[in-house]
């Protein structure tokens, strides 16, 4: 149908124009309805589309990392290459939250060493791999800080053993205790405060030459046994010559969620691959 529209304000004795309006093409009416809808719908799509698809990269990247340490025995064995292809695995993983801040709630928790760089992590890693009366179990990073605004409590914690004398791997826990700190963002100051020496699990064989089973055990034997059961040692951490506490350090959480942590000690300290792990008791 064709709609008419004549001028009002012409007078009367003035012959109006009649101005015809023909309506749009139906095929070209429908063409821009389609457009419009095809746009509507792209863009309500694209952000759940992209933060699925940044949720794959991640959990890829990490993969890649943890793929990249393997077979390194926790950094002791990693050549210069192969270092060179974690950092870029740590640099991929970390740029995915970067400048967040901590969550204590999330970081409070066992995790495992997976991978390190640090000297005096690797030192004892080296000594176990030489020599054949000590061995280096798994280590462990414990954060106490749940109900924490601001700090807590980490425990570096080494298990080892000695072959013959105690438990395979698990023989005797190691315990470094320190307070920490958020300074900023992404930073925790440590405060070491002492070390301990605790868990003390001998041996069957040392067990047996204490308190033979096919003899009754003594007063004496029986009290060996749980001398070592419960033998605990602590150590405070202290300034050589000034005994006051130790200098702390800064440590640079570089990522964290969940299942992975990565940290960096800052000053050349080393970098650190973390999982998460079962809950460790102390």
């Amino acid at each position: 149908m064709e709609l008419a529209f004549a001028a009002s304000v012409y007078p009367a004795n003035v012959k109006r124009a009649i101005h015809v309006i023909r309506p749009l093409s139906p095929k070209l009416v429908t063409a821009k309805k389609r457009s419009f809808r095809n746009k509507f719908l792209c863009s309500v799509a694209v952000a759940p589309d992209g933060n699925r698809v940044s949720e794959v990269e991640l959990e890829n990247k990490k993969h890649d990392l943890l793929l990249a340490v393997q077979g390194t025995q926790r950094g002791l064995v990693a050549t210069a290459d192969q270092r060179s292809i974690i950092e870029e695995a740590l640099v991929g993983v970390e740029a995915y939250n970067m400048g967040a801040p901590i969550e204590l709630v999330v970081l409070d928790g066992t995790w495992r060493l997976q991978y390190t760089s640090a000297p005096d992590v690797l030192i004892l890693l080296e000594a176990a791999a030489r020599l054949p009366f000590f061995q280096v179990g798994q280590i462990f990073q414990k954060f106490e800080c749940r109900d924490q605004f601001s700090g807590g409590v980490v425990r570096n914690v080494v298990r080892w053993s000695i072959p013959n004398l105690l438990e395979e791997q698990e023989g005797a826990t190691l315990v470094v205790s320190a307070k920490f700190d958020v300074v900023s963002v992404r930073n925790i100051y440590l405060q070491f405060e002492e070390i301990k020496i605790q868990d003390i699990n001998i041996s069957e064989q040392l067990q047996a030459l204490i308190a033979p089973a096919l003899l009754p055990r003594s007063f004496l034997s029986l009290q060996i046994l749980q001398f070592f059961k419960t033998f605990s040692a602590q150590i405070p951490v202290t300034n050589p010559g000034t005994g006051r506490r130790s200098v702390g350090g800064l440590y640079y959480l570089s990522y964290l969620d969940r299942h992975m942590l990565l940290g960096r000690a800052v000053g050349g300290g080393g970098v650190f691959v973390f999982t998460k792990a079962q809950p460790l008791e102390l």
